[in-house]
């Protein structure tokens, strides 16, 4: 098992929450994960760290935000991914939240 970063697109205050589609932001694809929490001290950045974990099937301590602290675009890197990560990547990409 090796780490991996993702790139993802945070939908902040959303009426569910979910993990899936994407976003093109003309230079790549970033994963859509929507959280009920807003962007206030840090709420939806913790939130997204926790979606993500699940989605993928690890830990929450093995996710870390890597860049992209105040924007809604970030890079995440997760330690220790599980041998289907690319699978699981690939189907929420093809879901819509």
């Amino acid at each position: 098992m090796s780490s991996r970063r993702l790139a993802v697109w945070v939908r902040p205050g959303a009426a569910r929450p979910a993990v899936g589609g994407v976003r093109d932001d003309g230079t790549s694809s970033l994963l859509i994960v929507a959280v009920r929490e807003r962007a206030i001290d840090g709420a939806a950045t913790e939130a997204v760290l926790v979606a993500v974990a699940s989605a993928v099937g690890v830990k929450r301590g093995q996710v870390h935000l890597i860049s992209g602290f105040t924007s809604r675009a970030k890079i995440l890197e997760i330690d220790q991914v599980p041998p289907d990560f690319d699978e699981r990547i690939d189907a929420l990409r093809g879901e819509l939240p």
